[in-house]
């Protein structure tokens, strides 16, 4: 079934018309990317929406290319060997996917390297891949434009830590702002002749820098890079935190400041065992938490938050057209999952549409998320019917979505499991309801009985066949039918309309609407 196109473009405000299948859109459908770093290299295929693309492949080596750098001035002989391996097996990857001619970026350590220009020319000469050598404010520009990809409303100071560099960057109003670059990789750091007091001095001294040409009391500070997720996934760890989604984690400064000192008190083999990081990423955590302790005290943001997005998801952003950019990226991949798993695809704005007068007076975040979840109501109907409801809190508290905070997961979650089941006492996923306030799970419960019955209510646009009139200050909930929606009112439809006016704790009345002449 074809989306609907009856409703004016303006239906869905900002929004606009699925963008998936315009030509520009379908170009960004399959794209590979390919992040040649200090310490790891990775290849990502992006599939899918382009604006909130699914990760078709992801596979990284851990080369080191960065290891002794600041030793010798070179690439490491046993990283190069690693890398060109991998990059052999990404290129060959790419055009059995369909995903050729990869875009290929290489960042500090071969950008820095006495041998970088040699390996570049290598890898060309074995895989026909090209190397974009890319300076350290334009790494910072990636990086920032990955999270935009995820945050368009985001608003303060990127920091990405590499191997060997750590890029800056403002952002705000949609845009990238000041970028800068410096030598505080953990890698670099490793090698530092002065040992731990030599470290320091030099974290010191380039903070310094940094904090003159970057300013201080950003609003927010988003954290990219394997190291800081590491740190991210320790403070979940250490706070026993229920929800294990990286992206969108939010710290505070003390929070920041309890998981580095907490990071102290354990050796590394402890550390791995409790969260299963590998051995590579976690040897840098100690270095890396170090940095991150200086750059919070030192800039001092109100709130940190995590972001998987960076400089792969920078590249894919830096081919979208403006009117792609311009698109909420937790709508467009709420409409693209609707479109290729629901089995009415184009009822969800319907339905959202007839639910929509129980969440009139919510703020603009709330109803964004109520549309999210009406869009995504259907799209786990293939799960077994006992496990449907638990199917359906995965998809949205796990899957990879962007724009989407942790609570709003879990809302979401929520709401989708009332949609296919009236309790969720006894369930396994009660711990993580603790992430949201005693109204929200009120109110996602209430969603999620206005889905159940609105999408069961009739297989045609709810909408055309009666409506919802909510009076919350009286407690009064109407139904209007339409004459001829009257003999679909049946016991089925009678009993979720009352597990709804339940959860509302109102009052119900059934009224007859007149047809038109």
């Amino acid at each position: 079934m074809t989306e609907d196109t009856t409703h004016p473009v303006e239906d869905w405000g900002a929004f606009g018309r699925t963008l998936f299948d315009d030509p520009a859109a379908r170009a960004l459908s399959r794209v590979g990317v390919v992040d040649v770093g200090s310490n790891s290299v990775r290849m990502v295929v992006f599939d899918g929406a382009a604006r909130s693309p699914a990760y078709f492949f992801n596979e990284k080596v851990m080369a080191g290319l960065g290891a002794g750098f600041s030793d010798t001035g070179r690439l490491n002989p046993e990283g190069r060997v690693r890398a060109l391996s991998a990059l052999r097996r990404f290129a060959r990857l790419a055009e059995g996917m369909g995903a050729a001619p990869l875009n290929v970026v290489a960042t500090a350590a071969v950008r820095e390297a006495e041998d970088g220009p040699a390996f570049a020319a290598e890898v060309e000469k074995q895989t026909g891949l090209r190397l974009r050598i890319v300076d350290g404010p334009q790494e910072a520009r990636l990086s920032a434009q990955g999270v935009l990809l995820g945050w368009p409303d985001a608003e303060g100071l990127i920091c990405d830590i590499g191997g060997s560099s750590m890029e800056l960057a403002h952002v705000g109003g949609g845009e990238v702002g000041h970028c800068v670059t410096s030598p505080l990789g953990p890698l670099r750091l490793a090698t530092h002749d002065d040992g731990k007091k030599g470290i320091k001095t030099e974290i010191t001294r380039v903070m310094d820098g940094l904090v003159a040409e970057m300013g201080t009391d950003h609003k927010r500070m988003y954290l990219v890079g394997g190291s800081w997720r590491a740190i991210a996934r320790l403070d979940m760890e250490r706070r026993g935190y229920p929800l294990h989604v990286l992206h969108e984690y939010r710290m505070t400064p003390k929070s920041v400041f309890d998981t580095v000192k907490w990071i102290g008190t354990h050796d590394v083999p402890t550390l791995r065992s409790m969260t299963g990081i590998g051995e590579a990423r976690m040897a840098l955590v100690p270095l890396a938490s170090q940095v991150l302790k200086e750059l919070v005290r030192r800039f001092k943001p109100k709130e940190i938050a995590i972001s998987s997005y960076g400089i792969r998801e920078g590249l894919l952003y830096e081919q979208m057209p403006q009117t792609l950019r311009d698109r909420d990226p937790l709508i467009e991949s709420c409409r693209f999952a609707e479109k290729k798993d629901a089995r009415m695809p184009g009822f969800g704005r319907a339905l959202y549409e007839f639910v929509q007068p129980l969440f009139k007076s919510e703020r603009p975040a709330r109803q964004r998320i109520v549309r999210a979840a009406c869009l995504l109501h259907d799209v786990s109907w293939r799960a077994h019917p006992d496990y449907r409801h638990e199917a359906c809190f995965d998809n949205a508290t796990r899957a990879n979505l962007g724009g989407l905070t942790h609570q709003e997961r879990v809302f979401m979650g929520l709401s989708l499991l009332h949609r296919y089941k009236n309790s969720r006492s006894g369930t396994r996923l009660e711990e993580l309801l603790g992430v949201l306030q005693p109204e929200d799970i009120k109110q996602a419960e209430i969603l999620g009985r206005a889905m159940r019955f609105g999408a069961m209510f009739s297989a045609e646009r709810p909408g055309s066949l009666g409506e919802l009139r909510w009076f919350p200050k009286r407690k009064k909930l109407e139904l209007w039918l339409n004459t001829h929606a009257q003999d679909l009112f049946g016991e089925v439809a009678q009993s979720r309309f009352k597990a709804l006016s339940n959860a509302l704790g109102a009052e119900t009345e059934i009224k007859r609407k007149r047809d038109a002449a």
